[in-house]
C-alpha cells in the first residue's frame, strides 16, 4: 500500500474539518457538496473489501428518494447484498478520519480485517441521474485506482441493476450475464413466464402507467420496454424531461402524501405505479370509480404475494417453508391477516433491507417488503424448482381477499436538533432514550382502540419518524400528532411546534 500516493490523492479530495457522517441504512447520504472526500475514501474501502473477500464489490452513487441536491454512496457485497455490518463501522471510521489520520486509519482497517494487500481487486461502479453523480463517481474511481484496483464503470444504472451485476460477476455468470442486455433478458423472460396465464386480452388490463420520479428508472425502463412489449404496454410519466428528481412525485411522495404524483393523469381503475429516484422502490396505486385514491404499498404487496404463493403450495400439497419478514412499522392489519387468516408466519426485524433480507434467507420462500416499496421474494433452489412446476391459477376472489387489509395508518416525521438522541430496542418498537419518551408514548396509545405507535431516527434523512395506527383515520391522525408533540418536547425538537397544537 503506497501511503504517500494515497496522501497525495487524498489532498485532491479534502475532508471538511469537523464533518461527521454515519454509514446508515443505505450508506452515506447528505448534501452533495459534502461528499467528495467520502466518495474517494469509499473507493479505497471497496478495494480493501474486494481483496478481503476475493470478490467483485459494487459502489453505487445515489441518494435514492432524497431531494436532487443530496447525494450518497453505498457498497454492495459479493452476493449483491448490503455491506456487512462490521464493514459499515470501517466505512464510518474512514469517512470521518481527519485528513492527516486517514492513511493510518486505512492501514488499521486492513490489519483488523486481515486483508491480503497483494490480492487483486475488482470494483463495479454505477450512478443515478443527479447532476452531481458523475463527478462524485469519478472520485470513487480515484480511490480505486490509487490502491491499484481494477474497475468497470457501468455509468447510469438503477440500484437493482448494479446489485445484479455484482452477483453475476461473483457467480461466474451462473446467475446471469453481467450486462444491461443480460439484465433485461433475464427479467423480461421471468415476467413473461409469470404473466402469460394471467394477462387478459383487453388492452386496458395489459397497460401500466409508471411514475419514474424524474430519475434513472425512466431511462432504463425505456431501454427495457421492447423486451416486454408483447405482454405489457407501458406509459412513462415524470421521465426526467422536465421537473426535478423526486419533487412532488415518486414512491416516497405517493406513500407519504397518499395521493397521485404530479405529472400523471389517472383515470378510474387504471393500473399505476411509482418508482423512487434510483428505482429500487415501487408502490402501486389507482383511483376507484368514485375517484378515491388507493395505495398498494409494500405491506400489501408482500401480503398479496405471500398469500398467492401459499395458495399455490396448498393446491399441489407442497409443504415448503414460507415466511414473511416485516418491520415494526408494517401495517398491523397486514400482519394479522397473514398470521390469522393465511396462517403464514411473520417475523419482525429492525428497519432496513439488510435486516429483512438476512432473515428471509432462512426460509424456502422468504417474502419481505418494507412499506416504502423496498423488497423482494427469495426462493431456495428446491422452492424455485417447485414453483416453476405450478400452472394452476388462483380464483379471482382468493386474490382479492388478500387485499382486504386496509387500516388507518399515518407516517409522519419530526425535526429535532440531533436524531441520534433517540435510540431504540426490540426491532425499533421500544424507545430507550431519551428518558420518559417511551412512557409518554405508552400513555398516549392507551387512549385509542386498536392502536400502536413507534418512533425511530431515520436511517436516511435527518428526521425522526413517527408511526401511528388506530381504529379510525381521525384517531390515527390524533395519535400521530400527540406522539409527534411528545417527541418534540422530550427529544429536542427544533422549529415550529408540530401542527395541531
Amino acid at each position: 500500500m503506497d501511503l504517500d500516493a494515497i496522501t497525495e490523492y487524498s489532498a485532491l479530495h479534502p475532508k471538511p474539518s469537523g464533518l461527521i457522517l454515519q454509514y446508515g441504512t443505505a450508506g452515506f447520504r447528505t448534501k452533495a457538496e459534502h461528499l467528495d472526500h467520502v466518495m474517494f475514501r469509499m473507493g479505497l474501502l471497496a478495494v480493501l473489501r474486494s481483496k478481503q473477500t476475493k470478490s467483485t464489490i459494487g459502489v453505487m452513487v445515489t441518494a435514492s428518494h432524497n431531494p436532487e441536491e443530496d447525494n450518497g454512496v453505498k457498497l454492495v457485497d459479493p452476493l449483491g447484498e448490503m455491506l456487512a455490518p462490521s464493514w459499515e463501522e470501517h466505512a464510518t471510521c474512514l469517512a470521518n478520519a481527519e485528513e492527516q489520520d486517514m492513511p493510518r486509519v486505512l492501514m488499521d482497517i486492513s490489519v483488523k480485517a486481515a486483508v491480503n494487500l497483494q490480492q487483486d481487486a475488482f470494483i463495479v461502479i454505477g450512478r443515478d441521474t443527479r447532476p452531481t453523480s458523475e463527478k462524485l463517481s469519478q472520485s470513487v474511481i480515484d480511490g480505486v485506482t490509487v490502491l491499484e484496483g481494477q474497475f468497470h464503470d457501468y455509468g447510469l444504472v438503477t440500484t437493482p441493476q448494479l446489485h445484479y451485476m455484482v452477483y453475476c460477476r461473483n457467480t461466474s455468470g451462473q446467475y446471469g450475464e453481467a450486462t444491461l442486455e443480460g439484465y433485461y433478458q433475464k427479467l423480461s423472460k421471468a415476467f413473461m413466464e409469470l404473466t402469460k396465464k394471467t394477462l387478459c386480452s383487453e388492452d386496458e388490463y395489459r397497460s401500466l402507467k409508471v411514475d419514474c420520479a424524474n430519475g434513472i428508472g425512466a431511462l432504463k425502463l425505456k431501454e427495457m420496454e421492447h423486451y416486454v412489449s408483447q405482454g405489457l404496454s407501458v406509459q412513462l410519466f415524470n421521465d426526467g424531461t422536465k421537473g426535478k428528481l423526486n419533487h412532488l412525485c415518486g414512491a416516497d411522495f405517493v406513500k407519504s402524501h397518499q395521493k397521485p404524483p404530479q405529472g400523471m393523469e389517472m383515470k378510474s381503475n387504471e393500473r399505476c405505479c411509482s418508482f423512487d429516484g434510483d428505482a429500487d422502490r415501487i408502490v402501486y396505486h389507482y383511483l376507484d370509480v368514485d375517484g378515491h385514491f388507493h395505495l398498494i404499498d409494500g405491506d400489501k404487496i408482500a401480503t398479496l404475494i405471500s398469500s398467492f404463493l401459499k395458495e399455490l403450495l396448498l393446491e399441489i400439497g407442497e409443504s415448503l417453508n414460507i415466511g414473511v419478514v416485516q418491520t415494526a412499522y408494517a401495517n398491523g392489519s397486514s400482519t394479522r391477516y397473514l398470521e390469522e387468516v393465511m396462517k403464514v408466519p411473520v417475523y419482525c426485524t429492525k428497519t432496513g433491507v439488510k435486516h429483512l433480507h438476512h432473515k428471509a434467507q432462512e426460509f424456502d420462500i422468504g417474502v419481505y417488503f418494507e412499506a416504502n416499496g423496498h423488497g423482494t421474494v427469495l426462493f431456495s433452489k428446491a422452492a424455485e424448482t417447485k414453483i416453476r412446476q405450478l400452472t394452476k391459477e388462483l380464483e379471482d376472489e382468493r386474490r382479492k381477499a388478500a387485499a382486504k387489509m386496509l387500516e388507518n395508518v399515518i407516517d409522519l416525521f419530526n425535526q429535532v436538533a440531533d436524531r441520534q438522541v433517540i435510540s431504540t430496542t426490540d426491532a425499533e418498537r421500544q424507545v430507550v432514550t431519551p428518558p420518559g419518551l417511551q412512557e409518554a408514548i405508552n400513555d398516549l396509545v392507551k387512549k385509542y382502540k386498536l392502536s400502536r405507535a413507534f418512533v425511530r431516527p431515520s436511517g436516511t434523512e435527518d428526521v425522526v419518524r413517527v408511526y401511528a395506527e388506530a381504529d379510525s383515520q381521525e384517531n390515527a391522525d390524533s395519535l400521530a400528532r400527540a406522539v409527534s408533540l411528545a417527541v418534540f418536547q422530550l427529544a429536542g425538537g427544533v422549529g415550529e411546534t408540530p401542527p395541531g397544537f
